[in-house]
């Protein structure tokens, strides 16, 4: 197979300016903020816990009997545990749902006011939540069920508009790699979260809310002041009017079939006499594009497994093999570490391809064997670390590469001309599908492990992986046979 000419001779950096990689660090560091806020949250499970309940069966709480005794939630450990699965699913409903709204209004008004308010009053809520109730001794359920409800919809503002930049500075030439690189900005974020938590967890998992609030907020500032919104705002071309000139070898990853004649949305197709501004899709059409609704319900397996290992991974290493929390949450940084260097590897392979379901595929058959194995992992902190970069390898790769590349893939498609104004919606139905089954995952999770123990929950997660495989079987398929004709003919030609 030839060597894409993008790989060739360093024409893939040569496109880039500087401002190419400020958008690229502001958004990676932007979405990072958010992620870490989110990982602040699973790292001090433990220790929430043991706030939540009663002093005489918990010795690491100090206070006195009176003040405890009005203010406890929960009779024991376990009731405490399953209320925080259920935050979790809150959580990952509204973020669903607001996934979903914060991509039609990402289309429809400026990106950079989008991200920055979503940025700031996260922080805001967040520093409520963990923060400033616990200075004041106040615990309320209703509160944190509340509070957490408004979070998720105010960080659902945060994917849908940093992928809708990325695209509309960065075309599909190369796009595998760098979306994999990028999208790394999750994992980067899991990290931080995980080391900011545990630098002050000493002295209460409180002040590990006020640290990475604190950030976020400075982030959204930063984003609101710097951030270039798409190449046109200071005068230079859009990757539309670069990708007009560009050979057939550089056509979208995802099309709608072998033919794009046989293809009849039910909505026009702008020709090279429409305006320069397009008009935003309807979320209907966004759902009707080719691949979008079999990348959805891939997605929504997919996330549930990833998001599982991103809430649940410190607690169950602290439960499961007794090490101590703040350890714990260092040791998990390894499966983000496999995410990000596998996101990263698969999207360059999808680009020499210029395929990206063949390459998933791949990855999530060995994912199940990386989910055998790590289910079976001794009481070794070394062995343990080596078997989770392998499990993040295979499913936080192709997490990061549904969510990134292929959403921007489907998001502009030849049927569509490349709309910016429908990436942020293609975005947010997939991102938010996925974020609808990591919610559903987040109750089973904790449903499961209360029942059956932690080995049934591996067998979940191997079906769940499976499920993903059958959901994208038919796009592999049809990628493959393509990939073979286009072979073919490269051969006949020479």
């Amino acid at each position: 197979m030839a060597w894409p000419s993008v790989f060739q001779r360093g024409s893939l950096l040569s496109r880039f300016s500087h401002h190419h990689v400020v958008v690229f660090l502001l958004t990676f560091f932007s979405y990072s903020l958010l992620h870490a806020s989110r990982k602040t949250f699973s790292n001090v499970k433990v220790s929430i816990s043991e706030q939540w309940t009663p002093s005489a069966f918990n010795t690491s709480v100090e206070l006195p009997v009176e003040i405890w005794s009005s203010n406890h939630l929960f009779p024991s450990a376990e009731k405490a545990t399953l209320f925080l699965g259920t935050l979790d699913t809150i959580f990952l409903f509204s973020y669903a749902v607001g996934l979903f709204i914060s991509g039609i209004v990402g289309d429809r008004l400026n990106l950079r006011w989008v991200l920055s308010f979503g940025m700031c009053s996260s922080a805001f809520v967040v520093f409520v939540f963990g923060t400033l109730t616990e200075w004041l001794r106040f615990y309320n359920k209703w509160l944190y069920c509340c509070l957490w409800i408004v979070n998720g919809l105010l960080q659902s503002t945060g994917w849908p508009c940093v992928v809708a930049i990325m695209g509309n500075w960065f075309g599909k030439a190369g796009r595998g790699v760098v979306f994999g690189l990028w999208s790394a900005c999750a994992s980067v974020g899991n990290i931080l979260g995980a080391c900011l938590a545990s630098s002050v967890l000493q002295y209460g998992y409180e002040y590990a809310f006020l640290v990475t609030a604190s950030v976020q907020f400075a982030g959204g500032i930063v984003i609101f002041f710097g951030l270039l919104v798409s190449p046109e705002e200071i005068g230079l071309s859009g990757i539309e009017a670069e990708e007009n000139f560009e050979e057939d070898s550089h056509r979208p990853l995802i099309n709608g079939g072998e033919n794009e004649e046989e293809c009849e949305p039910n909505y026009s197709i702008q020709d090279d006499s429409s305006v320069a501004q397009v008009k935003a899709i309807s979320f209907y059409q966004a759902c009707c594009l080719p691949g979008v609704i079999p990348y959805s319900l891939a997605y929504a397996c997919l996330k549930l497994v990833n998001y599982s290992f991103f809430f649940w991974l410190p607690f169950y290493l602290s439960n499961n093999f007794g090490w101590k929390e703040a350890e714990a949450d260092k040791l998990s940084i390894w499966y983000d570490v496999g995410g990000i260097v596998g996101g990263t590897l698969q999207g360059f392979i999808s680009d020499v391809l210029q395929k990206r379901a063949p390459v998933l595929a791949l990855s999530l058959l060995l994912a199940v064997g990386s989910l055998v194995g790590y289910s079976r992992s001794p009481n070794d902190k070394a062995i343990n670390a080596l078997l989770m970069t392998v499990t993040g390898f295979f499913i936080g790769g192709p997490s990061n590469m549904i969510s990134s590349a292929i959403s921007a893939d489907l998001g502009r498609q030849e049927l569509i001309q490349g709309s910016s104004e429908a990436l942020a919606t293609v975005t947010g139905i997939v991102d938010g599908s996925g974020s609808i089954g990591a919610a559903v995952g987040q109750y089973l999770v904790s449903l499961i492990r209360d029942k059956l123990g932690w080995m049934w929950v591996f067998y979940f997660f191997i079906l769940m992986t499976s499920c993903t495989i059958v959901f994208i079987s038919p796009l592999i398929v049809r990628e493959i046979f393509s990939l073979m004709r286009r072979r073919q003919a490269h051969i006949l030609r020479e």
